[in-house]
């Protein structure tokens, strides 16, 4: 049998890749903190899970984005004010837009002046439509 030659595997805590990409770590920073290349993380991943890494990363990120969601409700429920605001305008389309009444909206402004008079003659006056 011939002999092999060349690094041996890398061989992956999916443990501590399943937490990385819980809280959102990027492929690239969960290859960093394993000290591997992000190449060689996708390799791995494709070996030993027969998938691609963004396949793996959507499935072990969604816990992490599961247990977020759960906390804000605690958040909301327990009466934390900013959070219930929060939640209203990301997941029930409320704003804080104000609107100008259509009086504000249609005001304009006129200025008339005489170009051989002075600048200190200059008249103002709010225009009423």
């Amino acid at each position: 049998m011939a002999k092999k030659n060349g690094r041996p595997l890398a061989e992956i805590n999916y443990a501590q890749l399943d937490k990385l990409c819980a809280i959102q770590c990027t492929g690239e920073e969960c290859a960093a903190f394993l000290g591997i290349d992000y190449d060689t993380l996708q390799r791995a991943i494709k070996r030993d899970k027969k998938s691609s890494f963004t396949e793996y990363y959507a499935q072990k990120s969604a816990s992490g984005k599961i247990s977020l969601r759960r906390r804000q409700f605690q958040a909301a429920e327990d009466g934390n004010s900013t959070m219930l605001v929060w939640l209203g305008k990301q997941w029930l389309g409320q704003s804080d837009k104000q609107e100008a009444s259509s009086e504000q909206a249609t005001q304009s402004l006129n200025i008339s002046f005489d170009v051989r008079e002075s600048v200190s003659n200059v008249k103002v006056t709010n225009a009423k439509p």
